[in-house]
């Protein structure tokens, strides 16, 4: 009796562990395929203004520029999607600050008040601030500028530096490339301060009557925001920009639009 209760007990160990070790397998391989299914469905949202081209602009329906054909070569590289939230450019930095984008990247210029709020990647373009004037304006030169009205976009560097120096009193802001133009010619401003490209868009649309000084008003460099301290965020696109450098991948792009 002893030997045929030792032998039952035997064989129920055995079924046990052969039962626990078919859970524990199972549950293995379903903790790999969901590892495996949230990488593939990994998203990032990128915040931007897009009315900023070429870098960031709308055709039709869609989002294109510079700045959305190298984001979304990371996400190629680096196995992530991109989601676009198109905003005002001065709500960029505080929607990074505030997580509800994981980075910013719009054309934004590296500034050191700018820093004390995000992080910034490595540089992956520099760009040159201009400025528009009539082409039979009296302004002639950056100095010339001083008791003129001038136009800037809201919170960008041309905005920024505009105000340090020439005063409050003299900037007119606007949301749009378009409407600052617009306000250009009808009067209601002498001059209108914009990235390099921006400006050599808007006049060769015009057809002569306007013109960019000689003289570039500021020189910068483009970089994406990340939140503070997201260093995980930080190293992969600092990783994939230099890559893209070496291999010619970020010329390519833009090349494909500034000649």
């Amino acid at each position: 009796m002893k030997k045929l209760l030792s032998l039952v007990l035997t064989i129920v160990m055995a079924l046990s562990l052969i039962a626990c070790g078919s859970k524990s397998s199972t549950n293995n391989a379903a903790t790999e395929n969901t590892q495996v299914a949230a990488t593939a469905s990994k998203k990032l949202v990128m915040c931007t203004n897009a009315e900023f081209p070429p870098y960031e602009y709308h055709d039709g329906s869609n989002i294109i520029g510079i700045d959305i054909d190298i984001i979304k070569k990371i996400g190629e590289m680096k196995g992530f999607e991109v989601e676009i939230m198109d905003i005002a450019f001065d709500a960029c930095i505080p929607a990074v600050m505030n997580s509800k984008a994981d980075f910013a990247m719009s054309g934004m210029t590296v500034t050191e008040d700018r820093k004390e709020n995000v992080d910034f990647t490595h540089t992956y373009q520099t760009a040159i601030q201009n400025v528009i004037v009539p082409s039979n304006s009296s302004i002639k030169t950056i100095e010339d500028l001083k008791g003129k009205k001038i136009g800037v976009i809201e919170g960008y560097t041309g905005d920024l530096y505009a105000t340090d120096d020439f005063g409050e009193e003299f900037i007119s802001r606007y949301h749009k490339n378009t409407d600052g133009f617009q306000s250009l010619k009808s009067g209601r401003i002498d001059a209108f301060i914009i990235d390099d490209q921006v400006a050599k868009a808007l006049v060769a649309e015009d057809g002569g009557d306007y013109k960019i000084l000689d003289s570039a008003y500021a020189l910068e460099e483009y970089a994406i925001a990340v939140k503070k301290g997201n260093k995980e965020v930080l190293d992969m696109l600092n990783s994939a920009i230099d890559e893209m450098k070496s291999n010619g991948e970020l010329k390519k792009i833009i090349s494909k639009y500034i000649e």
